[in-house]
């Protein structure tokens, strides 16, 4: 379908899934994708006939300029996928052919739920996973619906899994639908308290208990992070010491959880991320470290005991929204900047302004970030 801004939101809220190539007719690559992407589209029809359930897109961005910028379109062509109106985390950056598409779209549409036969299956739970069970007296009801929309969204971050009737009647009391949360951080079961069948309630308590606060980078999720575009806080650490891990997390949640929306609390395995290390002029011997990665230039934390310290990490992130670690870096402390008490031992501070201005290390996070020029399309892809 070619969308625009007369049925974008209609088609987007009415549908499971909508796929959508974002072009420009002046764009050689986007050309190049067309044929392919209708031939693609009628593969996925023969597949899935069924009414609301995918929709294969296009928007012209030269046309509906209003729309590419909603999506933050900067390349050509940007292949999106939404789901329940939601854009993914991640572009599509497999194959270019219609088969692969066509099967990218059949594995976007795979249940997302595990079905519980017996109560020996919640044995089998990897309570190291989070997890997200729902209970409930017949499959047909309105309330799971709403619970595999959610899990259609999650599916990447959350395990989901339905039982139903006789087969976990301890679980609930009759006539009564339960979700609940579980993972190896709760321990506990978390019931969702509020109306099952309200789609937006439901996914906001799931996302929040999906995604977690902080969270581990890794080089298969680092470019979506960047995608999102905030500045990280990363704990880089040994990947045996569990303790510190556990004493940033509790940091966080103590005294940060304001910032969610400012900035992405990270940890990181220093061994894996020793080039970020090397560019702060440390090593895997300096382990563990805190730094500022503002996708421009790093920061390090003065020392990463201060951490426990009330208000120091909350300190550090204001210095950053404020320019002071920049200025700072450059210049020396600021003139008016009180000397840090003898008390905090570990964090040094310069004695005097520095004579000559330097420049902090660049971001190398941003690296890992999407490309921002058009897309070049091997021969095979096509």
């Amino acid at each position: 379908m070619q969308l625009d801004s007369s049925n974008f939101d209609k088609i987007i809220g009415n549908n499971d899934l909508v796929f959508i190539n974002f072009y420009a007719d002046w764009c050689r690559f986007s050309n190049m994708l067309a044929p392919t992407w209708d031939e693609a589209a009628d593969r996925i029809k023969k597949d899935h006939p069924e009414e609301g359930k995918v929709v294969i897109g296009k928007v012209d961005c030269d046309t509906e300029t209003s729309i590419a910028s909603r999506f933050h379109i900067t390349k050509y062509p940007t292949l999106k996928l939404l789901r329940n109106g939601q854009a993914a985390k991640r572009e599509y950056r497999g194959q270019r052919s219609s088969e692969a598409i066509a099967e990218f779209i059949t594995e976007q549409l795979r249940d997302p739920i595990t079905k519980i036969t017996s109560l020996d299956d919640l044995k089998k739970v990897d309570e190291k996973k989070r997890i997200i069970i729902g209970y409930f007296e017949k499959e047909n009801l309105p309330e799971y619906n709403v619970f595999k929309r959610v899990a259609l969204n999650l599916k990447e971050d959350c395990e989901f899994y339905a039982g139903f009737g006789e087969v976990i009647r301890p679980m609930h009391p009759p006539g009564e639908s339960i979700i609940a949360f579980k993972s190896s951080v709760t321990l506990e079961e978390e019931i969702f308290k509020l109306n099952l069948n309200n789609y937006d309630e439901l996914s906001i308590w799931a996302t929040e208990r999906c995604i977690p606060l902080v969270r581990e980078i890794t080089f298969q999720n680092a470019e979506e992070l960047t995608e999102e575009g905030l500045p990280f806080l990363i704990l880089f650490h040994h990947p045996d010491d569990k303790e510190i891990v556990q004493k940033y997390m509790n940091i966080i949640q103590r005294e940060l959880v304001d910032q969610k929306q400012t900035v992405n609390f990270l940890t990181a395995d220093g061994l894996q991320f020793a080039h970020p290390l090397h560019h702060l002029g440390k090593s895997k011997d300096d382990l563990p470290l805190i730094a500022i990665d503002s996708f421009k230039h790093m920061y390090l934390f003065s020392d990463v005991k201060n951490m426990e310290k009330p208000g120091k990490l909350k300190k550090f992130l204001a210095d950053l929204y404020s320019g002071k670690l920049h200025r700072e870096f450059h210049y020396g402390p600021d003139p008016d900047t009180p000397e840090e008490s003898k008390e905090d031992e570990g964090e040094k501070t310069s004695e005097e302004p520095s004579k000559k201005p330097t420049t902090p290390p660049e971001s190398t996070f941003k690296k890992l970030a999407p490309s921002k020029n058009r897309y070049t399309l091997l021969k095979d892809e096509l």
